[in-house]
């Protein structure tokens, strides 16, 4: 028996409740699927009962990897890639429409969240998005305008992202047990998007800079992005604000702005 390792933050799901749960928010035949940390291989058992029409598994653990491809060498749709998703290209593998799931270690989920995001916007790419997170972070990823839960994070996710189910996971259906609760979320991207940023990275680098001192007014640190003829031009803001302060839509129209310097 091999078990978990805590360099990798592995706790694998074993509530099969949970497992039908999470698969049954989408719908998976016929459908190309992409499972980020396959581990075990118990929510790859459940997506393959329901006749995806191909299913990729991206496992960073060599010996977990091999299990897998010993596993289910027998079947033709399903392709098992060694590969530590951080490093490896995953939007080269994501085909038109595809689903992803991802019962994500902790210490990585904002990452990979936000390697998603970076996805390009100019090409077909994935339908769902249902990600595991610990409920700390969950809670900041959905946390709306004007709530103690809104942050970087939810202003980055929101701009590309709708969130359309989520629901708790207790600490019981793991093993081993993580000290914290679990949260599923379930996305979808924005079909229709008011604001055009060419690159979500220059969103990361405006609300890094500006959330830089979340307690202190943003009249500074708004002149590194901005001029002084661009702030003018959003009406709606003021310089006496927090960075808690502004509307998700004030980061996009500052983020559009900083583009044309």
């Amino acid at each position: 028996m091999k078990f978990p390792k805590k360099s990798l933050g592995q706790n694998f799901l074993i509530d099969k409740n949970i497992i039908r749960k999470i698969v049954a928010l989408v719908k998976i035949r016929n459908k190309n699927i992409i499972e980020i940390g396959a581990g075990k291989g118990a929510l790859t058992d459940e997506i393959l009962s329901l006749k995806p029409r191909s299913i990729t598994l991206i496992e960073k653990d060599e010996n977990l990897s091999q299990e897998l491809k010993e596993k289910y060498f027998k079947n033709k749709n399903v392709k098992v890639i060694t590969a530590d998703v951080l490093k490896f290209n995953l939007e080269k593998e994501v085909k038109a429409n595809s689903i992803i799931f991802g019962n994500l270690p902790y210490n990585i989920s904002s990452q990979i969240l936000v390697k998603i995001l970076r996805f390009e916007t100019k090409r077909e790419s994935f339908s769902d998005l249902i990600l595991m997170f610990q409920k700390e972070l969950a809670d900041k990823i959905t946390g709306k305008f004007n709530s103690i839960n809104y942050s970087r994070i939810s202003i980055l996710s929101n701009y590309k992202l709708d969130v359309i189910k989520k629901f708790l996971v207790s600490y019981n259906c793991f093993f081993p047990k993580p000290k914290v609760t679990s949260e599923v979320i379930h996305f979808k991207p924005k079909k229709m998007n008011k604001y055009k940023i060419k690159n979500i990275c220059n969103l990361e680098k405006v609300t890094q800079i500006i959330f830089s001192n979340k307690r202190k007014m943003i009249n500074k640190r708004i002149k590194k992005v901005l001029t002084k003829t661009q702030i003018e031009k959003i009406g709606k803001i003021k310089l006496n604000l927090r960075p808690a302060d502004i509307e998700p839509e004030i980061y996009y129209k500052i983020t559009e702005l900083f583009e044309k310097n």
